[in-house]
């Protein structure tokens, strides 16, 4: 059950990049049983009609289509195939990235490329592409960041530099488009469980419990967890912030880097 009002969103256009899978599928089920009209966007076909064919499922307006976040006028011809028929975008939520343990000294150029160009670049594809098809004034953009983007991890240079840049990103975009009526934030979400980088991490219960013990809150978070601080930055009660990095993370970040050494180091 929600948390929040129902049709809270009735009548408005979410735009989900990375949308077939995991947190960002996630997002979209929510705004969309809030009554919005849902476009999602992933690189592989099936996934992305598995995905929507899950959302209609569920009674919500949903539409997909295919693009690579790293193709800037893939994105634009997305985004408009998606405002003619959802009309302009109300709430754009970039969550592609991409991400694979390393050392540094075990990754290739192309490797650490690979996640920028996602990340990054994507990012930045995704908004700039939205910008003129965004309605305005009233519309916000979240980018999905990471703890790695403050907290330095083994195994994740490439994805630490990545979500400083989409952190980065964030605030100077805020301090751009504030005036054009457009807010945008970072969301950092901690360990997420049934999400595939948890289970990567903690694939057993003594792994799991290990971390638990390690957070503030003594839990995982849940899908649900971060879909609904989405759903408070896009709706009215988040309408004054803007240009911030917005943690759902159990206070993780309160113990740096402990929890991940422990599990990767």
């Amino acid at each position: 059950m929600s948390v929040f009002k129902a049709g809270l969103f009735q009548g408005k256009s979410v735009f989900v990049t990375g949308g077939s899978s995991g947190i960002n599928l996630k997002i979209a089920e929510v705004f969309g049983g809030l009554g919005a009209k849902v476009s999602i966007n992933a690189r592989k076909p099936e996934k992305l009609e598995a995905a929507v064919a899950l959302l209609k499922g569920k009674g919500i307006d949903a539409r997909g289509f295919i693009a690579d976040v790293r193709d800037f006028a893939a994105m634009e011809t997305a985004m408009d195939a998606a405002v003619k028929a959802q009309g302009p975008i109300d709430v754009l939520v970039c969550g592609a990235a991409g991400n694979f343990p390393a050392p540094a000294l075990g990754m290739s150029s192309n490797g650490f490329k690979a996640v920028l160009d996602i990340d990054v670049l994507g990012t930045f594809h995704a908004c700039r592409a939205a910008f003129e098809r965004l309605n305005k004034p009233g519309a916000c953009i979240l980018n999905i960041s990471a703890p790695q983007a403050s907290i330095p991890y083994p195994m994740q240079a490439h994805v630490c530099a990545a979500k400083a840049g989409v952190d980065m990103l964030t605030k100077s975009l805020a301090l751009e488009w504030g005036p054009a009526g457009v807010r945008v934030n970072s969301i950092s979400p901690g360990p997420i469980a049934e999400t595939e980088g948890m289970e990567r991490l903690t694939p057993d219960e003594a792994s799991r419990q290990k971390v638990k013990a390690m957070l503030p809150l003594q839990r995982f978070g849940t899908k649900d967890d971060v879909a609904n601080l989405c759903v408070f930055l896009a709706s009215e009660a988040g309408s004054y912030c803007t240009g911030g990095i917005h943690s759902v993370d159990g206070g993780m970040a309160l113990i740096g880097g402990a929890m991940m050494s422990a599990l990767m180091g």
